[in-house]
């Protein structure tokens, strides 16, 4: 059985209060409107989305020193410079 759990989404106050009033004043269940939202932000920033996932790729390339440079935020050739990784 491949039952999906439901994760709570904490929210500030004030964004709750939006997507309390959105939902009620559309017609759908805070959950719902959230849901459309995501999909519908996530949609509209595609090309985007495309470009950093394909970057992440380029940049890793199976070894640790990809991994490690990409979780430091640096380049693999600082990782080299800075004594690099064992593999």
């Amino acid at each position: 059985m491949n039952a999906k759990r439901q994760s709570p989404l904490k929210v500030d106050p004030d964004i709750d209060e939006l997507i309390s009033q959105g939902a009620h004043f559309l017609g759908l269940t805070k959950k719902d409107l959230v849901a459309e939202a995501v999909k519908n932000y996530l949609a509209a920033r595609r090309e985007e989305l495309h470009q950093r996932m394909t970057e992440a790729m380029r940049v890793l390339d199976g070894t640790t020193s990809s991994r490690v440079a990409m979780l430091a935020g640096v380049s693999p050739d600082d990782v080299e410079r800075l004594g690099g990784i064992r593999e």
